[in-house]
This record gives structure tokens, sequence and C-alpha cells, in this order.
């Protein structure tokens, strides 16, 4: 059981603050000679398998890794094109490690707007009156759960599906909102919140 991420999203659906509990999913590490036998492309400035699933490596995957040096993007650490060098029979035998690739901040801002869009229209649509929209999200890999503060901010927490407790930590997380960012005065309601402690 985990809590993978927070986020708080202001009321016209920013980024307030986000922290990612990140936990290394499935990754597979595998020596390869040439030629290549999977089929990878560039995705989202990511080099991505797009054919060739096998031994734990998945479509989809990200290219994290080649010899043990992280990559940066579609770039070796060395500023080489990675599908380029992966074309020259001369670089291997080549130790490539596969994995699912971090979000960027675009990445993860896309999701919270969508929530927060979603959370609107479930207020709207609800049968209830004075619906405060969605409260939680459950899928079968995460549960995603929503508090809305009397000022509008949405404090989501991303966990496992098994994991409790979680209202417990939303009012918690509030606290700890309203007692160090409320109550600064140099902090504007709504703006993103940076601390080196957090």
């Amino acid at each position: 059981m985990a809590i993978f991420s927070v986020y708080a999203v202001n009321k016209s659906g920013g980024f307030i603050y986000q922290y990612d509990n990140y936990v290394h999913r499935a990754e597979a590490e595998k020596t390869f000679r040439y030629p290549l036998d999977c089929v990878l492309k560039i995705h989202d400035e990511k080099v991505v398998v797009s054919f060739g699933q096998r031994d734990g490596i998945r479509v989809g995957n990200a290219l994290l890794s080649i010899n043990g040096l992280d990559v940066n993007g579609k770039f070796t650490a060395d500023g080489k094109e990675i599908i380029e060098y992966l074309k020259d029979s001369t670089n291997y035998p080549l130790s490539i490690l596969f994995g699912r690739a971090r979000l960027s901040s675009n990445e993860k801002l896309m999701p919270a707007s969508m929530f927060h869009s979603l959370f609107a229209i479930g207020s709207q649509l609800s049968p209830e009156v004075g619906s405060t929209g969605i409260e939680m999200l459950e899928t079968d890999m995460f549960k995603r759960h929503c508090f809305q503060t009397l000022t509008g901010i949405k404090l989501i927490v991303l966990t496992d599906p098994r994991q409790s407790g979680i209202d417990e930590l939303l009012r918690k997380i509030y606290e700890i909102y309203s007692d160090f960012a409320l109550k600064n005065p140099f902090y504007s309601l709504a703006m993103p919140i940076r601390s080196p402690g957090c």
C-alpha cells in the first residue's frame, strides 16, 4: 500500500503544489546484440518501444539507460541521438534498461486540469442538492481522493487502491496548508507554493 502523489489545484485548475512519491515500477534490463530485436520510436521527446514486447519489456516502455548511463529524452548521456546510436553495430553488445518514464510537469498538469473539469461537471450533474463534486475516483490501479476547501482549493491524493485513512490525511494536509501558506503574509491565494522543506 502506498501514496503515489499529492496535488493542490487552484480554482482555475492550475497546480499550486505537487509532490510525487515516485516508486519505480517494473523495469527490465537486457543485454542486446546487433540488430536490436524490438522496434523503437520517438514519442513525446522520449524513445519508447513500439513493437517487440518480450522478457518484461512492454510496448510503451521508455528507454531509461544504456550501459548504466541515464538517457536524456532522445539523447544518450554524451549527447548522441539514441536511434542513430542503436543503428551502429560497433556499439554492441548493449545493456539497455526499459521502464515507465517519469512524467514532465506538463504531463502531470493535464490529468489535474481534467480532474478539475470532471469535478465541476460532477457537482453540477449530481442529483444531490448542494453536492460538492467527485470525492473519490477508483480504478484497478489507483484511487484518486479529493478534498475541496472553503476557498475552492482542491487537495488531491493518488493512492494504492487498498490504502485506507486518506480522509484523515487530506484533513491534515489542509491543516498544514492553512497554517503555513494561508497565514503567511507574503502568500497570495492560489499562487504556487514553493518551499524547500516540501
